[in-house]
């Protein structure tokens, strides 16, 4: 019986441990999409706190960085600062524009006024149904959308100083 035993956890042991082995040296945030190089996903939706509804048609003509994200999320408090940093820096050159992702209005002010007010429209997303259209499967996730609206580039996970600084002046072609 013993035998069996260890031949069934075997048989099954081994095939996870060489999907795993397979998947090691697997960078996260190149996850490919489709959506490299089409049109980004038109939306017209209102800031947290009120205020006039921002359109991705309104940006038109200027790079616009979508950073899907929400409160609860670990990571995305990680990123919150080089993004913050990033909008000052290329203010007037780049849009950016937060995307709440199931969450709730009230927690998302609170998050923001602790960390001292939004620098840039955190848009809310009833339904998800922006987030459906771009094809997101978490947060945080951010898109980088070139002057003609098409999507330039995707990052998965939390985006470091670093990766702003390479992905934004792909974007802009060069600064």
């Amino acid at each position: 019986m013993n035998r069996w035993v260890l031949l069934v956890g075997l048989v099954l042991l081994l095939p996870l441990v060489a999907v795993l082995y397979l998947n090691l040296g697997h960078d996260p945030s190149a996850i490919e999409t489709p959506m490299i190089g089409r049109p980004a996903p038109p939306f017209e939706l209102r800031p947290a706190g009120g205020g006039a509804p921002v359109s991705l048609a309104s940006l038109a003509g200027q790079p616009v960085v979508i950073n899907f994200w929400a409160t609860w999320c670990v990571p995305c408090a990680q990123e919150h600062e080089a993004l913050v940093e990033a909008s000052r820096v290329w203010q007037g050159r780049v849009h950016f524009l937060g995307m709440v992702y199931e969450d709730q209005e009230d927690q998302v002010l609170d998050y923001l006024r602790a960390r001292g007010g939004p620098p840039y429209p955190s848009l809310m997303d009833p339904d998800d149904r922006t987030a459906i259209a771009y094809g997101i499967s978490g947060v945080p996730e951010t898109f980088f959308i070139d002057a003609s609206g098409r999507i330039a580039d995707k990052f998965v996970g939390p985006l470091r100083r670093s990766d702003l600084a390479e992905r934004l002046a792909s974007l802009t072609g060069g600064g």
